[in-house]
């Protein structure tokens, strides 16, 4: 069983950045396609950025350019750096691993992955 802990959720004003990280339990984390979604209020999840274990990274047309997924295995972190943040990126971020997949096109689907974390709010005012 893994457990993903996120953190680094705020307020930014727009034009801002934050960086999220999320944190997994267990030894194969290496081993592991990550993933950051999120879900804005009265809206559905949605995908943001993809990091397979082949370390190849996929994003949301929204978010190309702006954000930049990573990861650092060594210590089982998977990190969002998000810059020029808009109103429109307000949400709750999500990370979620699966040891199953890591072609983008499963990345980018929420029922491709295993484990969630239990979210983290951004807020970005204008």
């Amino acid at each position: 069983q893994v457990q993903l802990v996120e953190s680094g959720g705020g307020l930014a004003q727009a034009g801002g950045s934050l960086r999220l990280s999320c944190v997994a339990s267990g030894r194969t984390f290496s081993r592991y396609s990550m993933g950051w979604f999120r879900q804005a209020p009265g809206k559905e999840r949605e995908f943001v950025a993809a990091n397979s274990w082949l370390s190849s990274t996929y994003y949301e047309d929204s978010v190309k350019g702006r954000f930049t997924i990573s990861r650092d295995n060594a210590k089982n972190t998977v990190y969002l750096q998000m810059n020029s943040l808009k109103p429109e990126d307000t949400a709750v971020y999500y990370c979620a691993g699966t040891e199953r997949y890591f072609d983008g096109s499963y990345l980018r689907r929420i029922a491709s992955y295993e484990y969630w974390g239990q979210g983290t709010r951004v807020t970005v005012s204008s």
